[in-house]
C-alpha cells in the first residue's frame, strides 16, 4: 500500500482540500476554510500543517474571537443552504470553551461545523499542562469533554491511525442533512504534531452525495388522504425548504391546493409575502394574519421545520380542536413532533411527489376566500406600526427594520439573532428575496449577528450585507470587525441603541416585576441599585477605531441617507441609531415564561393569575 508520511494535523489539512460535497449533479467543496486563534496547544501543529500544506482550497482566516470564529462558519453554512462547511481551530483550555456556545448555536439550527480543539497531552507526562482542568475521578478527560452534548458527532484522537475512522466519520456527519450539526475532534497538542505513514488514498479526492429521497406511495397516499379530508389546513414553512432549495416546490404545492403559507423565523423567504398564499410570520413572534390563520386550522403541514416553542406559541397556537399534523422533513425526530404522521424526507422530492398525488384537489372556495382578509388586517396594523406618531422624538425600533426592509433589494441579506429584533423583524419583514433574511433564532445567542455577517459575505461576497444588532449585543462580541476590515469583507452594521436589554426589560414588566437590572445605568449611591443615570456609551467611536467608517442617523431621513452612503463604502460601516427604549409592536400570541407564584407585589399576583389562565389553552399532542 502506498503511503505518505504526514504530521497528524498535516494530513487532516491535506483530507480536507479534498472532500466534496454533491446534490443534483453539481459539486461543491465540504470545507471551505479554516477559522482560527493560534496557541500553545495548536500553534506547533495544525498552525505549522496550514503554514506548510494549506492554500489549495482551504484559506486560513484569522479570528479574534473563538465563539465568533463558529459563529461566522455557522453563518457560511446557513447561507449555502448547507452545501458547503468551515472549520474552525483553537488552542486548549479557555480557546476551546469559548467555542461551545458556537457549536450549541451550529447544533441548535442543524448547520454543519467542524471544530478541532486542541486538548491535553495524551501522552500525560507534562501534566498536568497549562490551562489543563484535573478531574480526580479520571486521567481520561479535559473541558474539551463539555463539547459531547453540543456536538453530533464528538472524538477524541489519541493515535493517528485513529484519523483512518474518524475523519471520514465526521464528513458523514456534516454533509448528512438529517443529522448534520457541530462535529468536535479534540486533538491533544503532542499527537497534532506526530509523524504517521498514512495510505496515500486517504487524500483522495471524495465526494459526498447528497440524495433527494421521496416517501414510499403508501405514505404519500395517507398524507394525501389527511390533506382531502381537511376543511382548513395551513402549512408551517420552515429552514428545511431553504436548505433543500425547494421554494418552488412550496408554491407550486401552495397554489395547486389554495392552502395559506405561515412561516417561522428560519423559514422566512420560502414563500414572498408579496404571494396571495403567503400570511407571514406565525406563533410567539407571528403577526395577526398568520397567527389567525393558525388557530383554525384543522390540519397543519410542517415542512422542514423544528417546531420551537416561538413556532407553536409554548404549544397553544394551534387551537381547533380536530387540528392534527403532517410533517415533512429529513430528521426523524422532527418529523414525529405534535404526533405528526411524518413524512421522512427532502422536501423538495416530498413536496413535488405530494403536490402529484393531489393533483386536481383544493382547499373549499370559502376557506381560501379568508386569505385576503387576513392579510389586508394585517397589512393595516403593519402600516400603523411602521409609520407610529413619533412627536419628532427617537425612532421606534419598527421604524429602522422598516427602512431598512425598503432600502434593501433582492441581492441583500440583513442578519439578526438575539434581543428584540427577532420579534419586531419577524413580524414585519417583508422579503425580496428567499435569502434577505437571516435569521439566528434556534439559540438566539447575543453576539451572533457581526460575526454572522461577516460569515454570509464569505459564503456570498456578492451580496450586500446588513446585521441589525442591539447595543447589549454589540457589546458581546464585536471583534470581527476587525476581521472583517483585515480580509476586505464589507459588511453594513445597523445599531440601534436603547441603553440596556429592554426586551428582556418589556419582559420583566409584562411579567408584573419592577424594572430591575435590565439597563445601562450608574449605580445609585440611594438605593445602592443600578437605577442612575444612563452610562454614556460611544458606540461610534468604538468601532472607528476598529477601522470601520461611522455614520450617525436619528431621524428617518437621515437614516436612508447613512444606508446610502454605507453601500457606496468598500470597507465596513456603522450606522449608529439612537431609539425609544418600548417597543410600539403589539404581540398577537402568547409566549410561556413562568410567574412567581409566591410574590408581594399585586402586578405579580394579577399577572400569575393570567399566566395560569393562559395556560389553559396549551394542547398536548401525540
Amino acid at each position: 500500500m502506498k503511503t505518505e508520511r504526514l504530521s497528524v494535523a498535516a494530513a487532516i489539512v491535506k483530507f480536507l482540500q479534498n472532500q466534496y460535497i454533491a446534490r443534483d449533479g453539481q459539486e461543491h467543496r465540504l470545507i471551505n476554510g479554516v477559522i482560527g486563534i493560534f496557541g500553545h496547544g495548536n500553534v506547533t501543529g495544525f498552525g505549522q500543517a496550514l503554514e506548510e500544506y494549506g492554500g489549495n482550497g482551504l484559506p486560513y482566516y484569522q479570528g479574534k474571537n473563538e465563539q465568533c470564529m463558529v459563529h461566522a462558519a455557522t453563518a457560511f453554512a446557513k447561507a449555502r443552504r448547507r452545501l458547503g462547511a468551515m472549520a474552525c481551530t483553537s488552542s486548549i483550555g479557555p480557546g476551546a470553551t469559548n467555542m461551545i456556545t458556537g457549536a450549541a448555536v451550529a447544533t441548535v439550527n442543524r448547520l454543519p461545523v467542524l471544530l478541532l480543539p486542541g486538548d491535553i497531552f495524551a501522552s500525560r507526562i507534562p501534566g498536568p499542562v497549562l490551562q489543563q482542568l484535573e478531574n480526580p475521578l479520571t486521567q481520561d478527560s479535559s473541558v474539551n469533554d463539555c463539547f459531547k452534548p453540543v456536538s453530533k458527532y464528538w472524538d477524541r484522537i489519541y493515535r493517528p491511525e485513529q484519523l483512518l475512522s474518524a475523519l471520514p466519520e465526521s464528513m458523514r456527519v456534516l454533509s448528512d442533512p438529517s443529522q448534520t450539526g457541530a462535529v468536535t475532534l479534540s486533538m491533544p497538542q503532542d499527537v497534532q504534531a506526530e509523524g504517521y505513514d498514512f495510505p496515500a488514498h486517504l487524500f483522495q479526492r471524495r465526494v459526498y452525495n447528497i440524495d433527494r429521497n421521496s416517501v414510499t406511495r403508501d405514505s404519500l397516499q395517507e398524507a394525501a388522504r389527511q390533506i382531502k379530508a381537511a376543511k382548513q389546513p395551513l402549512i408551517v414553512a420552515g429552514g428545511g425548504i431553504h436548505y433543500s432549495e425547494a421554494e418552488d416546490a412550496l408554491r407550486v404545492f401552495a397554489e395547486q391546493l389554495g392552502i395559506p403559507v405561515v412561516v417561522s423565523q428560519a423559514g422566512k423567504g420560502s414563500m414572498l409575502e408579496s404571494h396571495p398564499q403567503c400570511l407571514g410570520s406565525v406563533g410567539a413572534t407571528g403577526n395577526l394574519a398568520g397567527n389567525r390563520a393558525a388557530v383554525e386550522a384543522d390540519l397543519v403541514i410542517n415542512i422542514g421545520t423544528r417546531l420551537s416553542d416561538f413556532t407553536t406559541a409554548s404549544k397553544s397556537q394551534f387551537q381547533n380542536p380536530d387540528v392534527r399534523f403532517i410533517a415533512i422533513n429529513v430528521n426523524a425526530m422532527d418529523a414525529h413532533k405534535h404526533g405528526a404522521y411524518p413524512l421522512i424526507g427532502d422536501a423538495r422530492a416530498v413536496l413535488e411527489d405530494l403536490t402529484e398525488a393531489l393533483n386536481g384537489h383544493a382547499v373549499p372556495a370559502d376557506y381560501a376566500s379568508n386569505l385576503s382578509d387576513w392579510k389586508a388586517s394585517w397589512k393595516a396594523a403593519h402600516a400603523d406600526i411602521v409609520h407610529p406618531d413619533n412627536d419628532n422624538g427617537p425612532l421606534y425600533q419598527s421604524e429602522v427594520i422598516h427602512i431598512l426592509n425598503e432600502f434593501g433589494d433582492e441581492n441583500s441579506t440583513t442578519v439578526h439573532a438575539s434581543g428584540g429584533v427577532p420579534g419586531d423583524i419577524h413580524k414585519l419583514w417583508n422579503c425580496k428575496d428567499s435569502m434577505d433574511y437571516h435569521s439566528e433564532y434556534g439559540y438566539s445567542c447575543m453576539g451572533y449577528e457581526i460575526a454572522g455577517a461577516m460569515g454570509v459575505k464569505l459564503a456570498d461576497p456578492n451580496r450586500e450585507v446588513y446585521t441589525l444588532v442591539g447595543d447589549g449585543s454589540y457589546m458581546m462580541l464585536s471583534q470581527d470587525i476587525v476581521t472583517s476590515i483585515q480580509e476586505g469583507l464589507k459588511i453594513t452594521i445597523v445599531l440601534v441603541d436603547n441603553h440596556g436589554f429592554q426586551c428582556i426589560r418589556g419582559l420583566q414588566k409584562s411579567c408584573g416585576g419592577n424594572e430591575f437590572g435590565n439597563e445601562f445605568r450608574h449605580r445609585e449611591d440611594g438605593s445602592q441599585r443600578l437605577d442612575g443615570d444612563f452610562v454614556e456609551i460611544d458606540f461610534c467611536a468604538n468601532a472607528q477605531s476598529m477601522g470601520a467608517n461611522v455614520y450617525r442617523a436619528e431621524n428617518e431621513e437621515s437614516l436612508i441617507e447613512a444606508l446610502a452612503k454605507a453601500k457606496k463604502e468598500t470597507r465596513t460601516t456603522l450606522i449608529y441609531v439612537p431609539i425609544r427604549r418600548d417597543s410600539n409592536i403589539p404581540g398577537y400570541s402568547w409566549w410561556e415564561v413562568p410567574v412567581s407564584d409566591s410574590s408581594n407585589i399585586p402586578a405579580v399576583q394579577q399577572s400569575q393569575k393570567d399566566y395560569q389562565e393562559a395556560k389553559k389553552k396549551q394542547r398536548y399532542y401525540y
